[in-house]
């Protein structure tokens, strides 16, 4: 056989070796596939094909950037190929390589000038990169193809019309959008979005007499669009609160039975107008039955006058509906239905609780549930009042209870469950969720199958409240999956989205996949998961027994010996609760294994198991809180938190000047945060303890610092932050602990400081409270057994539902001994006390 016959078939032979490795590869054979594939490169380095095998193999892995150069060489072997160009640009949008990404759907469009994702492709990418000039030409040009009739209504036509709007209004250009919008309204499908635009640009525009008519046709066809009343206020401009209020009467009479009209008036009225008003309002829906009136109305609780009237107005029907089942005792109308007093009822628990006047709060509850004992909404009431106050265990059984009344109901179900992790009752809320979830399986594998995040993040958080910080830091691991996954689902709609012209809502998952891990799931899980690091990497757990939470030597005899008998107790219990998960471990694993033969024959491999006990013994759980740190720092810089956390973690590395970013950018955002006051004064310690620091960076340090502290020394500075902050306790507590920080000696200062309870603290409230006792049980003003018991008394007499100030029982003995276990999250209470 002559040389050119050989050269053919080794070019063969490098090829099948290369498809034999993609074949393996989609069998699950991953070493053998790259073992192939890898052959076939070193036998000819030159074959697009190899690359291209290659690069399949890199995508299946996750990794994305390599395949993007195997995917590149391949494509200098053979650059017009276009199934290579079409992989490269799917993983250039993928990773946001924008830049690249239009150069190669260029190269498809040269190549394919007459396939409508060539078109479309190119276009979009010139809108992701902000040149709308090029993307509205490109665009223009694509849609002279399309042979529409004008009079024909096509889908597909109207949504590339509708993104074509999109990319001018993003470009500024009102007049532009707003004739394109006219032109051809009559071929687009969504006649509302055509109403919208036109009413938004009419105003941009200042022509809001026109704006005013459309806005107006708007609310005849939705009444109860708050952003129409918005639109039409802007455009009819009323001069006087008269006018504005004459806005919505009109609309009022027209749709009597809209809400939107008397409710939003009462949002700008004030005096004796908002009274007739409000009792119009209220009547009304205290008569029709409406239980969420209060949630309707809570917006308005940032005005204490308002308040003020509200209970006035509610108090007085209670009152007249006792005694003459009517409003007002003067009236000479029909009878309320015997309904009105319980929805009146219903609500006044519901203001009083908003008010933190629990005990009010509870007898207007439970006389409404004495009338009516089966009413779910009066149960579930109650079991957030017991929340607020701090008594999850409370509320946990009445949520049980209001889930009794209806067991078919998911919501209740799921609020149930969530009431049960708060107060760290995970077993009883697993067995909860069961009812829900899919036979055969565990409710736990099941709801991580189904990305149940709200779920996974109230279980971590009970977790880390229970020390038991390998399951907590699983269910983080299992969140930040799942964002993980959600980011790489995006390769299903690359193509699909261009195929079916979908391409409002594609540019607009590609925005919200860049910001993906703003969501409050992922900053819960994040938080919760470096915060636990932090603990481990303070105190390491040891492969022999876990890390004790009680401090032994501050404990008498009797104490300790209870202690240890309940440990001895705690210990038998987790080993048959450790037997049972192992047989239900094993028996899962094989429903599992059915199920990845099944369903999972994609080409990557499986997941490292995450095991809890390995999770909590890592070798630096400082790189692992690092990791969940990344992403909050470059999406939600604006949150103080984030970069507190990233200054803990960066103390404890010592890496002084990204400890001085950390608290630069803290202090930006707000100067006077109590957590910033405790890390300013530990930063500034940490950097007069290391005299052996490098020049250059102690002359950085010490101008950034002096920009802060102002020729202050610690103690004068912590001493004006006290005086500067003194009806605030959290202000309060953080001086204390650094006053105690800088001189032990001032322990009983600092405790007296701490402990204020004057009735001029505007945050005297249960969370702040409890944030105080956690921090004398916690050893963070030293040993003070005898102050916290005082300080818990003096709390209980304030606060007489909350479990954590409740006197220690027999069962269950003083609180001190479980510091770290406490069933109160102070979190959850933040935004309603």
């Amino acid at each position: 056989m002559d040389c050119c016959g050989w050269t053919v078939i080794s070019l063969v032979w490098e090829e099948t070796l290369a498809m034999k490795g993609l074949t393996l590869n989609c069998l699950g054979k991953k070493e053998e596939a790259y073992e192939f594939v890898r052959k076939g490169l070193r036998n000819d380095v030159k074959s697009h094909v190899c690359w291209h095998v290659y690069g399949l193999l890199q995508r299946s892995d996750k990794k994305y950037d390599e395949a993007i150069k195997c995917y590149r060489n391949a494509l200098k072997l053979d650059k017009d190929n276009l199934q290579i160009l079409r992989d490269l640009s799917l993983l250039q949008i993928q990773m946001r390589d924008l830049e690249g990404y239009r150069e190669t759907r260029y190269q498809l469009l040269q190549l394919r000038p007459t396939q409508r994702a060539s078109w479309i492709g190119y276009a979009i990418a010139y809108h992701l990169l902000k040149d709308y000039d090029m993307a509205l030409k490109l665009l223009e040009e694509f849609r002279k193809t399309q042979q529409i009739p004008p009079n024909k209504i096509d889908y597909e036509y109207s949504e590339l019309i509708l993104y074509q709007n999109q990319v001018m209004r993003e470009a500024d250009l009102f007049q532009e959008s707003l004739e394109h919008i006219e032109t051809y309204e009559k071929q687009i499908c969504d006649k509302l979005i055509v109403e919208e635009i036109k009413g938004e640009m009419l105003l941009k525009l200042g022509r809001l007499k026109e704006a005013g008519e459309v806005y107006r046709e708007l609310i005849e066809r939705n009444a109860e669009n708050w952003y129409y009343y918005e639109g039409l206020e802007k455009a009819l401009q009323p001069s006087t609160l008269e006018e504005r209020l004459q806005i919505y009467e009109e609309v009022s009479k027209r749709h009597p039975r809209a809400v939107s009209p008397r409710r939003l008036p009462l949002n700008f009225v004030s005096g004796e107008k908002f009274r007739q008003l409000m009792d119009k309002f209220l009547r009304v829906n205290f008569s029709k039955g409406c239980p969420p009136l209060f949630t309707t109305l809570k917006s308005l609780y940032y005005n204490p006058e308002k308040v003020s009237t509200i209970q006035e107005l509610v108090t007085g029907y209670e009152a007249s509906l006792k005694t003459c089942d009517l409003f007002s005792t003067c009236e000479n109308r029909e009878k309320e239905p015997p309904t009105t007093l319980l929805w009146v009822r219903y609500f006044l628990a519901q203001h009083f609780d908003k008010l933190g006047q629990c005990s009010l709060a509870l007898e207007y509850i439970n006389a409404a549930i004495a009338s009516t004992p089966t009413l779910i909404e009066l149960f579930y009431l109650k079991a957030k009042i017991y929340k607020h106050v701090g008594n999850l265990k409370e509320a946990a059984k009445w949520m049980d209870e209001a889930q009794s009344l209806d067991t078919a109901d998911r919501f209740i179900n799921s609020k149930c469950a969530k009431y049960m992790l708060r107060a760290n009752m995970v077993k009883d809320a697993e067995e909860m969720c069961s009812k829900f979830t899919r036979e055969g399986t565990s409710a736990m594998e099941n709801l991580n199958e189904m990305q149940c995040m709200w779920f996974q993040t109230e279980c971590a958080a009970a977790y880390q409240r229970l020390g038991k910080y390998g399951d907590a830091l699983k269910k983080c691991h299992e969140v930040e999956r799942h964002f993980f996954e959600i980011t790489d689902d995006q390769f299903d709609f690359h193509t699909y989205c261009m195929r079916k012209m979908t391409l409002r809502a594609y540019v607009d998952l590609l925005r919200l996949e860049d910001v993906l891990r703003k969501h409050a799931f992922y900053f819960k899980a994040a938080r919760s998961a470096i915060e636990i690091y932090l603990k481990l990497h303070d105190n390491p757990l040891t492969n022999e027994s876990k890390e004790q939470e009680v401090n032994s030597e501050n404990l008498s005899a009797k104490e300790l010996k209870k202690m240890l008998s309940k440990q001895r107790r705690a210990q038998k219990k987790a080993k048959l609760e450790e037997e049972r998960k192992h047989a239900e471990r094993e028996r899962q694993q094989k429903n599992q294994k059915k199920k990845r033969d099944e369903e999972e024959e994609e080409i990557s491999g499986p997941r490292e198991e995450l095991v809890p006990e390995k999770l909590e013994r890592v070798e630096n759980p400082l790189e692992e809180a690092i990791k969940f740190l990344i992403p909050l720092k470059n999406l939600i810089g604006d949150d103080i938190e984030t970069h507190l956390l990233a200054f803990e973690i960066y103390f404890r590395k010592g890496k002084f000047l990204l400890m001085l970013q950390s608290v630069k950018r803290a202090f930006a955002i707000n100067s006077n945060n109590p957590w910033l006051h405790e890390c300013l004064i530990k930063f500034s310690k940490a950097v007069s303890d290391h005299s052996n620091l490098p020049e250059i960076v102690s002359k950085v340090l010490t101008q950034e610092m002096q920009k802060i502290f102002v020729n202050k020394n610690l103690e004068n500075f912590n001493e004006e932050f006290l005086k500067h902050n003194a009806t605030s306790i959290q202000h309060q507590l953080s001086g204390a602990k650094m006053m105690y920080f800088l001189d032990k000696s001032r322990q009983e200062k600092a405790i007296a400081v701490a402990t204020r309870l004057d009735k001029n603290m505007r945050d005297r409230n249960v969370k702040t409270l409890t944030k105080v006792f956690e921090a004398l049980l916690d050893g963070s003003f030293g040993s003070c057994h005898t102050q916290c018991e005082e300080y818990q008394a003096a709390c209980h007499k304030l606060f007489p539902f909350t479990s954590a100030f409740m006197p220690a029982t027999n069962e269950d003995d003083s609180s001190i001994a479980s510091v770290n276990h406490t069933a109160i999250n102070h979190d959850l209470l933040s935004n309603e006390i």
